[in-house]
């Protein structure tokens, strides 16, 4: 009998009898903490009227931090998220994570003020950086047969690729019928129904050993990230020439020279730098990092689309990103299947392409622009690409790892694609602001004015601005292309070598 035969029966013989209904409860899970970076998009414009009419008052200059407060934190304690995890065990951390999410979630929605909404979606990142990295490698250490973890990598790659589509339709839903508040106290039950199914369906693991946690770098890493975000946010108010921005960004960059310094010198670090150094692991931490730096942006100007241009309520506007959940869930079904076979090479590098084509394509649209005819084929071509992109990268994170850094490696994906979808909405927001006021501006200029009113003028200069954002995203998932394919040279044999859970984590 060859090495791999006899590894896939001792696999098939240690499988963990439960562990599919690990897989609901982790999918549970991960489709809270993803839908919720976008389910209060839809909500935002309510929870922004005065508080006369139910909202919070919540000033336009400070609409992004409802979202961006979340992704920070969430990203930013990621890293530290995954480490605790590792040694005070995975199981545990999910728990944790998961009853500090549900507690977040209702502080949120019986918020006063924005401060105290802004401190909520910051307080449910916290815990959702103890949750997700916990969530991925309970995947890794419980599906042990390569077969089964593709397929396991499968579901979480689409709840990773739907989760912001289902949580602008959830947005709209509950937002039209209901209340904005209930965009945060929905995640409560579900955080509670995943608790008490996961205590008896997950199985613990952990690393042996004496925990060191790296608070410094923690702290270094979120808040470096936090002062160049909002540098740029600042940038997108007051323009790029402001000396308003540059602080921060200058601060925010010291910040994580200093974190890498930290990584380099401490014995225990909290991103141990050789997660870096494989080649492998290194192209599906940045193909992720850019396609969050392309795509998420993309619901927020859709969703802008909808509403402001074409008057759709809501509720239609989140049912209208439909379309694009569905596809990611055949296609991450599909690739499923597939990477058994071919590897994840090949099959996230097509997928990002047809990512990239589909934003280009979406970038397309005018004010007058047909749903059927326009956005929905573009939306499904993006869709269908990212859905393979989400499978393979995911499957290629863990590549070659140590078990001791099961967590980390996890935690880095994960950060990858929150950052890159905060610092890629900063960006894109600053492109769309500029962007518009420069095309007002043009037209102005001109003598013979070619729009028939002001509101029409807003409209052209607004989705020209979406159309330059949509560009920026479709630019940074042809790099995620080129990055998967150029760094991650591994094919199925390879893969099917290496994926193994070490007998050091149990």
């Amino acid at each position: 009998m060859s090495n791999s035969s006899f590894n896939n029966v001792v696999h098939a013989d240690s499988q963990d009898p439960r562990r599919w209904f690990a897989l609901v409860v982790i999918g549970i899970a991960t489709l809270m903490v993803v839908l919720d970076s976008s389910i209060v998009n839809v909500a935002l414009p309510h929870a922004a009227l005065p508080k006369s009419l139910g909202g919070l008052s919540i000033a336009p200059k400070d609409y992004q931090w409802a979202v961006t407060s979340y992704t920070l934190t969430f990203g930013g304690f990621l890293l530290l998220g995954g480490r605790i995890g590792d040694y005070m065990g995975r199981k545990k951390a999910f728990l944790i994570g998961l009853l500090g999410f549900a507690f977040a979630s209702l502080l949120g929605g019986l918020a006063q003020s924005q401060g105290m909404l802004f401190s909520a979606r910051a307080l449910q990142g916290l815990f959702g950086a103890l949750l997700s990295p916990a969530a991925l490698s309970l995947i890794s250490v419980t599906f042990t047969d390569s077969k089964e973890r593709a397929k396991a990598f499968a579901v979480y790659g689409a709840l990773s690729g739907v989760g912001a589509a289902i949580g602008l339709i959830a947005g709209g839903l509950l937002t039209q019928y209901l209340s904005w508040r209930w965009c945060m106290f929905v995640n409560t039950p579900m955080a509670l129904i995943a608790l008490f199914l996961g205590i008896p369906n997950v199985k613990e693991s952990k690393v042996e050993g004496h925990p060191h946690y790296d608070v410094p770098g923690a702290l270094t890493a979120t808040a470096g990230m936090l002062s160049v975000v909002y540098g740029v946010s600042k940038a997108a108010i007051d323009g790029w020439g402001s000396t308003s921005a540059w602080p921060y960004m200058a601060l925010g960059g010291a910040l994580l020279v200093i974190f890498f310094v930290l990584e380099s010198r401490i014995k225990q670090p909290l991103l141990p730098l050789r997660l870096l150094t494989n080649r492998v692991r290194a192209g599906a931490y940045i193909s992720q990092l850019f396609i969050g730096l392309g795509l998420f942006g993309m619901f927020l100007w859709l969703t802008f689309f909808f509403q402001r241009i074409h008057g759709f309520s809501p509720l239609k506007s989140g049912l209208l990103f439909l379309p694009f959940s569905l596809s990611v869930i055949i296609s991450a079904a599909s690739v499923g299947k597939l990477l058994p076979k071919y590897g994840p090479r090949l099959l996230a590098t097509i997928g990002a392409l047809m990512g990239s084509a589909g934003l280009f394509y979406l970038s397309l649209i005018k004010p007058d622009s047909s749903y059927v005819g326009h956005v929905m084929p573009a939306m499904i071509i993006a869709a269908l690409g990212i859905g393979m992109v989400f499978v393979s990268v995911s499957s290629t994170a863990l590549f070659n790892i140590q078990p001791q850094d099961t967590g980390a490696a996890s935690a880095v994906l994960s950060t990858a694609q929150q950052l890159g979808g905060s610092f890629g909405t900063a960006i894109q927001n600053t492109i769309v602001v500029s962007s518009a006021t420069a095309f007002i501006a043009g037209q102005l200029h001109h003598s013979t004015m070619m729009f028939s009113s002001k509101t029409a003028l807003q409209n052209a200069a607004s989705v020209h601005g979406f159309d330059l954002a949509l560009r920026f995203g479709s630019l940074m998932v042809f790099i995620a292309a080129v990055a998967f394919y150029t760094l991650a040279n591994i094919d199925r044999h390879h893969l099917g070598q290496h994926d193994e859970v070490p007998s050091a984590a149990h």
